[in-house]
């Protein structure tokens, strides 16, 4: 393993109906001990009409790992979406939950990395599917990138993906991400950001794929049929090694596949 890859969580997202969203932020309150202030954000749009607001999103600090006062880093985050457009406008976060015929699904799982960058390129190398570059925001001193969701050629989206984070990343790395990607530097948007992305997405029908179609089918071809434990080491170094080559030949020719 190496040091970048020691993912720890750092949060998770719950999509929610509206009959239960405001149910579960009281669950929060009386059944997690949450207190005011560890609803760490909240996010909200313009009723229709233009007459008050609409909560979109809330971030709830569930608990503190580790001693009594320990580190930051040691919470349990939950942060909880519900589909804020007027009923006859599209929503992903609903269909999301209508497609999985649920009230609630848990959309995506946060992991932090100490090297975000390096991290995010060992991922690339390998092939994998990002739909943000790497984002930064100021308001909670952390860089961020979105993966594609997971699920196989032919099959619908799972409205499943995973967001990988680096928490007080340091002035070399900010630089290096200043230099590389201005159009993305924006503060406390980045969730704003996530969700227009998804939104495109959905009305286009194009979601983006964790693993493209044909790399999906190239690790199949690997596996031929057997069982996770019927697979070892030697398995493992010609999935790499494939998933490098097609991470290479997809950086000399940007892949369009979705």
């Amino acid at each position: 393993m190496k040091p970048y890859q020691n993912l720890t969580v750092d949060h998770m997202t719950l999509l929610l109906d509206p009959e239960l969203y405001g149910v579960m932020y009281l669950v929060y309150r009386c059944v997690f001990g949450v207190a005011r202030e560890d609803v760490l954000y909240d996010r909200r749009r313009p009723a229709a009409g233009g007459k008050g607001e609409v909560s979109m999103t809330f971030a709830s600090r569930v608990g503190k790992g580790g001693p009594v006062g320990g580190t930051a880093m040691d919470n349990t985050i939950i942060a909880t979406v519900q589909p804020s457009e007027p009923a006859g406008e599209r929503s992903h976060v609903r269909e999301m939950l209508a497609d999985h015929a649920a009230a609630a699904h848990w959309q995506h799982i946060a992991l932090r990395t100490p090297d975000l960058i390096a991290f995010h390129r060992h991922c690339l190398e390998r092939g994998v599917n990002f739909i943000t570059p790497i984002l930064k925001d100021d308001h909670d001193d952390l860089i961020q990138v979105f993966s594609g969701e997971l699920y196989h050629p032919g099959g619908k989206p799972s409205a499943v993906f995973f967001e990988f984070v680096q928490r007080n990343p340091s002035p070399e790395a900010v630089k290096m991400l200043e230099e590389r990607n201005r159009e993305a530097w924006f503060r406390d948007k980045t969730f704003l950001g996530l969700y227009q992305e998804k939104e495109n997405e959905y009305r286009s029908g194009k979601v983006t794929p964790f693993l493209d179609p044909e790399l999906h089918r190239s690790l199949q071809g690997l596996i031929a049929g057997r069982q996770v434990f019927e697979l070892g080491d030697a398995d493992v170094a010609a999935a790499d090694k494939l998933m490098l080559a097609y991470g290479a030949a997809k950086a000399r020719t940007p892949s369009t596949a979705r």
